[in-house]
């Protein structure tokens, strides 16, 4: 990348195996995390230098962090600052290594005889292990998690925290298979870490997800795993080996970066019966760009000027690319099921209802004649996710948006009761 700015490094805070975090002196809030051309496994039992490694590892962190970001993911990436390092969000990191499956392999097996390799977890199996070397990061229970009483940046993690970390980790799993999915890449396993932001006390996903952090099995098949399992595997650590180790990695470094490309384009056409409802269109449109959907505004009426209404269908049918009609029509919808008799691409009824005539306009859009399938969504934010479910069919970033949008609304709700029972105490 080009060269990146000067930063003024304090003191190191923390040094991991595989890199060493640094304060930024003029960043306040601000840390940096540099990259080592270091490779361990079985907590450093084995441990060699792989020349390179460390610009591999940040490339590929870096590009997670951004599809996660992007999907509406809070982390504490801030930027790339290097080919070697990454600027992040001062972080207390939380000692535990949340580790999710969505096939049995490696020490589950070892823990649960009787299970086959191959085993398909459905929900994910969800396990955390007590970051202690030592001890080789012993297996914990929520309730060992629970009972230590971790105060980290002025925050005691006690149930709301365990549920959020829990509940976000399957996410950022869910959205990470189906990213992989895209490059015919199954994704096994996956450990994750979090912190607490030291100026906002907030639990963010943090540390790295580089190729160290997961199980990445092409065509589902484990012989042609890339991941670091191949490195753990190894019977005799040669430069030969070193060498394929390394290719496997920068294969998933290359590949890493497909996973921010949209796989398929779409847009949402809001057909509008008049100018007076501009402000209830307004609404879809800024919906759909949260989604990453473009989203066009034009005015035409099925009652008054059907033949332009159709003119303007057939006009966004000619390109071929993928559309969804949301018709906007208040008193008697006509123009919803205009289009839907007449196209063959996704129709969603967004009535604009009145306090006065609401009740009897609505009829317009739910009583359909036989053969007409555009369904009626009164809420603008709600049709334009209804619109985003159907693309996220076909474009994973749409569908990792509206995952994490999920998740977002969920912890939203649990901080909020968090909050009200403290005020009730």
């Amino acid at each position: 990348m080009a060269s990146a700015p000067e930063l003024k490094i304090g003191q190191k805070v923390s040094e991991g195996k595989t890199k060493q975090i640094f304060e930024l002196v003029d960043q306040p809030g601000l840390v940096l995390v540099q990259s080592k051309d270091q490779i361990t496994a079985g907590n450093a039992v084995r441990k060699d230098q792989m020349e390179g490694k460390a610009a591999i590892a940040n490339k590929t962190t870096s590009c997670v962090f951004k599809l996660l970001q992007e999907s509406g993911i809070k982390t504490a990436f801030v930027k790339q600052h290097s080919d070697t390092a990454f600027v992040a969000t001062h972080c207390e990191m939380i000692p535990i290594e949340w580790v999710c499956r969505r096939v049995a392999t490696g020490s589950f097996l070892k823990r649960n005889p009787g299970v086959k390799e191959g085993y398909r977890f459905s929900p994910l199996k969800m396990e955390m292990f007590f970051k202690d070397d030592a001890n080789n990061d012993p297996q914990w229970s929520e309730e060992q998690l629970l009972e230590a009483k971790f105060c980290l940046a002025g925050l005691t993690i006690g149930q709301c925290e365990v549920d959020i970390m829990n509940r976000s980790t399957v996410a950022i799993f869910e959205i990470l298979e189906k990213a992989w999915a895209t490059q015919n890449c199954t994704l096994v396993d996956m450990k994750i870490e979090f912190g607490v932001n030291v100026k906002t006390q907030e639990v963010v996903l943090a540390d790295v997800i580089d190729n160290d952090s997961w199980r990445l099995w092409p065509a589902g098949d484990r012989s042609q795993q890339k991941d670091k399992q191949v490195y753990r595997d190894l019977k005799e650590v040669t430069p030969e080996a070193m060498q394929m180790v390394k290719r496997n990695f920068e294969w998933v470094s290359e590949r890493v970066k497909l996973l921010l490309e949209p796989q398929a384009s779409g847009r949402v056409v809001v057909l509008m019966g008049s100018t007076s409802d501009m402000a209830h269109c307004e609404k879809i449109k800024k919906a759909c760009t949260s989604y990453g959907i473009p989203c066009t505004l034009r005015v035409t009426s099925a009652h008054k000027g059907p033949d332009e209404t159709l003119r303007i269908k057939a006009e966004y049918e000619a390109d071929g690319v993928p559309t969804v009609f949301v018709a906007v029509a208040g008193r008697s919808n006509g123009l919803g099921p205009v289009m839907s008799g007449n196209t063959a691409y996704p129709v969603i009824n967004c009535p604009p209802l009145t306090p006065d005539w609401g009740a009897q306009d609505v009829w317009s859009s739910l009583r359909m004649p036989s053969g007409l399938g555009c369904s009626t969504v009164l809420s603008p934010e709600a049709a334009a996710q209804f619109a985003a479910q159907i693309f996220g069919l076909s474009d994973h970033l749409v569908w990792c948006k509206l995952r994490a949008s999920m998740l977002n609304t969920w912890v939203a709700l649990k901080l909020a009761d968090k909050r009200l029972q403290a005020c009730s105490l």
